[in-house]
């Protein structure tokens, strides 16, 4: 568990180790099978994993990188625009988002297993079945590894998640956890997976009146509700951006006061969270069909 946070290097030998993956992933499954989802091993395999699935799509081996990106050669530079929220275009986006994986393997090998479905529902049953706090974080961790990125993989493993493996309720309950880092991570997750447009619909109607439920209603003190709290907003950001019928439903969750409180403190612990509030108010001011709405 340890040499698998010791950076690239490490983590690339312990990749390429043949039969280490796919012996965590075989304890995972026994511990699951025998309804032990809370043993200390149980967590240590599941933080290794975790740390395996870190930067996974920058540092694959060139054999696994050419099968699984071979189909965006069609995805050309020339697509790209700059923007003020990051330099790739809408359409550069939805093509990545259309670009199937590969056909899964049945029987998935080594590295092979850390981006396969099996070990996605794995993460989710964990998610859904464990009380133990870290044996939750890494498992909503490494998704949240799986899901960063905008190549064909992260949106692959997006839509695995939200509508193959039915995760959001399990994720949802993470919300409401009292342990910050376990309730942090859930949350990045979401805003890695409301980045794919074609899952906003299903995670505004599971996920949205939660994530507003959950934003503070007066300034935090510390850093990591901040770091939760600007999350929360880049998320809502994402789900109503393009949306006029999700900005409603943040609207009817009486999200606009909390989400006014926040934008408007300027000290410098929150100007992160404020930051981030500033944004979603000016996206939803776009939407003029709601404008007597929110000025009610």
């Amino acid at each position: 568990r340890n040499m698998s946070s010791a950076g690239p290097e490490g983590r690339k030998k312990m990749r390429e180790c043949n039969g280490l993956i796919d012996s965590l992933v075989y304890y995972i499954q026994g511990a699951i099978a025998d309804h032990e989802p809370n043993d200390k091993a149980t967590e240590n395999c599941v933080c290794i994993l975790h740390n395996l699935s870190y930067q996974l799509e920058i540092e694959l081996p060139e054999s696994y990188a050419q099968s699984i990106y071979m189909q965006r050669r069609n995805v050309s530079n020339n697509d790209k625009t700059p923007g003020c929220f990051g330099t790739r275009s809408r359409k550069v986006k939805e093509k990545q988002q259309d670009t199937p994986l590969p056909e899964e393997k049945s029987n998935p090998r080594g590295v092979e297993s850390l981006w396969h479905s099996t070990l996605i529902r794995i993460y989710l049953s964990l998610i859904a079945k464990s009380t133990r706090n870290y044996t939750q974080e890494a498992s909503l961790g490494a998704l949240q590894n799986l899901t960063a990125g905008t190549g064909p993989m992260p949106f692959a493993v997006a839509r695995t998640v939200v509508q193959k493996a039915n995760g959001l309720p399990s994720i949802r309950t993470m919300l409401h956890v009292s342990h910050p880092t376990v309730k942090k991570t859930a949350v990045s997750l979401l805003r890695n997976l409301s980045r794919n447009t074609s899952l906003q619909s299903d995670i505004a109607r599971e996920v949205l009146p939660d994530l507003v439920s959950i934003l503070p209603e007066s300034v935090p003190g510390s850093d990591i509700v901040c770091e939760t709290t600007a999350s929360i907003c880049y998320t809502l950001y994402n789900l109503t951006q393009s949306n006029s019928h999700n900005a409603r439903l943040l609207l009817s969750a009486d999200g606009l006061p909390k989400i006014i409180t926040i934008s408007m403190n300027d000290s410098n612990t929150f100007s992160k969270a404020s930051r981030a509030a500033s944004v979603l108010l000016y996206s939803l001011w776009s939407h003029t069909e709601l404008h007597s709405a929110y000025k009610k």
